[in-house]
């Protein structure tokens, strides 16, 4: 093959690929006996974590997949589980992590499309019997992660008998930066998930940004309560990892289980949602740990009221960001300054981060000035593939050469991008625009609430009539019109909202995002009858 614009110099090949399984491979090399994980009194070194995920990998090969091959992963949190990933992505394998707390639908829909040849699951998978049953008419093989004898499948692989006699090098298999890596399907907060593909080179490009921008080092450790399967906790995984950090993992969030693991880890980094932060902070175990290795704590997936921002620097960590992405454009894409997170309030996501460009667009695809609404565009090596067996979607989310995330944002005077709503969520109520957002901040300002999710229902009138569902905190006794009452001082008359009921809860995703499609759904109906006057 000639290399014309090269004189002829051919590419380095193997000496210069980026690949996720080298991310290990090289920290195992700097970093040997120092912990990489750890699982509550359980932990694993670098070099450990290499030799399994080599091992795991060989195995996958020897049972006949082939590189391209998908493997899912049915798993919460655990060392097993990070050792599964890495030794698909050695394999030249595609990752193709699932949410365990879709319903069977889902999964059986993800295991398909994605044409998923085998699959990692654990216990809690195989003890749910609707999907017990997807998986069995599926045959797919399996391989089990703690799972007892009483709940697994037929011909189920045990996950240390798989490790068991297998090689404990790297395999010799191909792989480019450009290399499909995995197949995240999108949350769930649409009717249907779709299948972001993700090349290695997003992923460690992320990686190493989020490296910097958070200024890690080998003396880091992670909190990962929350779950792998999703971009944020994978991108928090991977991203300590290239830096020699630890990662301490949990299966799922308990504010005692988490106080209890800073103080035991001596985490130095706090990732999660606000509801996460506030349950932590009123948790009575906070005051018998000491909590004073953190210093730095980074929020997304929902905004922070300024009461327990507040609360967080002057009690938790006086360092706090909030982080976004997307499962599309993978974590982060940007963030804000600590020196920033008390002087303004409100929705706002910070500037960009090093891997990536970002702007706001009009419809026509023309790019808008400071301080103007329309919709947040990236561009970046760390932008998905494009959607698996969706053409039409793929190009949907790339016209005019942007990356298109579907959220209303503006970029003020320093830069900083004020989150407004999602496309999808905008109410158009009376002729008039109204976020969603806003009036999620409104009523979340009130002392007594919880957690709030606004929506807009048809209404024979408004077109679309506000909605507000609001869960009060424990003990608290405001009711509706006390909570009316307090958004009218701060919203205008049109943005009230025309219905609003306290319900015990919310629907969310495995990671704190509001289901609003659900909540639409249930309540889409309850305005038929409202007079047309």
């Amino acid at each position: 093959m000639e290399f014309a614009s090269t004189g002829g110099v051919s590419p380095p090949g193997r000496i210069g690929r980026v690949a996720l399984g080298d991310v290990l491979h090289r920290s195992a090399r700097r970093f040997g006996a120092k912990i990489a994980l750890t699982e509550g009194q359980t932990h694993i070194s670098y070099e450990q974590l290499e030799r399994n995920a080599n091992c795991f990998a060989h195995y996958l090969l020897g049972s006949g997949l082939k590189p391209g091959d998908k493997v899912a992963t049915l798993t919460g949190n655990s060392i097993a589980m990070v050792t599964a990933l890495f030794g698909i992505h050695k394999a030249a394998l595609v990752w193709v992590p699932v949410n365990t707390m879709l319903g069977a639908e889902d999964v059986a829909y993800i295991l398909e499309h994605a044409g998923v040849k085998a699959a990692v699951v654990d216990d809690a998978i195989l003890a749910d019997a609707s999907k017990r049953e997807i998986l069995a008419a599926l045959k797919l093989p399996l391989v089990g992660v703690a799972t007892p004898a009483a709940t697994a499948l037929d011909g189920t692989t045990a996950f240390t008998k798989a490790l068991h006699g297998q090689p404990d090098h790297e395999p010799d298999v191909e792989i480019n930066d450009r290399d499909l890596a995995m197949i995240i399907y999108t949350s769930g907060t649409t009717s249907r998930p779709k299948g972001a593909m993700h090349c290695h080179l997003a992923i460690v490009m992320a990686a190493m940004s989020n490296a910097i921008e958070w200024s890690l080092t080998p003396q880091d450790a992670m909190s990962g309560q929350l779950p792998v399967f999703h971009c944020a906790a994978h991108a928090g995984l991977v991203s300590m990892l290239v830096s020699g950090g630890c990662f301490a993992l949990m299966r799922g969030f308990d504010p005692k289980v988490l106080i209890e693991t800073i103080a035991r880890d001596k985490l130095t980094l706090f990732v999660g949602h606000p509801l996460m932060f506030g349950a932590v902070l009123e948790h009575p175990a906070r005051k018998a740990h000491v909590l004073s290795s953190l210093r730095l704590c980074i929020y997304g997936l929902a905004p922070m009221g300024e009461a327990l921002q507040r609360r967080v620097v002057a009690e938790l960590c006086p360092n706090l960001i909030c982080a976004s992405g997307q499962t599309e454009m993978y974590p982060m894409t940007t963030a804000t300054q600590p020196m920033r997170s008390l002087q303004r309030f409100g929705n706002y996501w910070g500037h960009s981060l090093c891997v990536t460009e970002t702007a706001i667009m009009a419809d026509d695809g023309s790019l808008l000035p400071m301080g103007e609404i329309g919709e947040l565009v990236h561009r970046g090596p760390n932008v998905m593939l494009g959607y698996y067996r969706e053409p039409t979607a793929t190009a949907a989310a790339r016209t005019h050469d942007w990356h298109h995330t579907g959220d209303l944002a503006l970029i003020d005077a320093q830069g900083e991008v004020l989150f407004i709503d999602r496309k999808k969520d905008m109410i158009k109520s009376g002729g008039e625009n109204i976020a969603s957002s806003q009036i999620e901040a409104a009523l979340a300002s009130h002392p007594d609430v919880a957690q709030v999710g606004v929506v807009g229902l048809p209404h024979p009138h408004w077109s679309e009539a506000v909605a507000a569902f609001v869960v009060l905190k424990p003990g608290a006794s405001a009711d509706e019109e006390a909570l009316l009452a307090h958004v009218r001082r701060s919203l205008g008359g049109f943005q009230v909202p025309k219905l609003l009921k306290l319900v015990p809860g919310i629907p969310m995703t495995a990671t704190g995002k509001l289901r609003k499609v659900e909540l639409r759904r249930t309540h889409e109906h309850h305005f038929d009858h409202a007079a047309r006057s």
